[in-house]
């Protein structure tokens, strides 16, 4: 079992206490204090910051992730709910990794692009190149 500071806690999560003060505020994640009113981060907590950043990551709204934490609150009988909101940021994640990877071929062409102009000293592309280029994207092969 963990506890840690909030500094710690911020520190392992790569985010800032001010974010995870914010949390505690929403009712977003109760966390315990110890006897001077410090915030303690169990390994409960822990868990579900991770849990809460993974869905930020995914574009999910801090008011659907507090919907999701009290689904956790319910226990149980919430579970089929949970199962179905990670069903659906699965397809967004996806989603934004298909998008991603389409921009990612983009970057990739131009960083070509320009180390054959910086290697040749030419940057041209003939209207052969062009209509080449534009069949590719058209056709999602860029």
């Amino acid at each position: 079992m963990i506890n840690l500071s909030i500094g710690e806690a911020a520190k392992k999560l790569n985010t800032t206490t001010h974010t995870l003060r914010y949390y505690d505020n929403e009712g977003l994640l109760p966390i315990e204090r110890d006897v001077n009113g410090r915030r303690i981060f169990s390994t409960k907590n822990f868990i579900m910051l991770n849990t809460i950043e993974c869905l930020k990551a995914t574009g999910m709204s801090l008011k659907d992730i507090k919907l999701y934490i009290d689904w956790c609150e319910e226990g149980f009988a919430s579970v089929q709910r949970r199962h179905a909101l990670f069903l659906k940021r699965k397809a967004t994640v996806e989603s934004q990794i298909v998008a991603l990877q389409k921009t990612l071929k983009t970057i990739n062409y131009k960083i070509d692009l320009y180390e054959n102009a910086l290697n040749t000293g030419v940057l041209n592309m003939c209207d052969a190149d062009r209509e080449e280029l534009v069949n590719k994207i058209l056709n999602d092969k860029l």
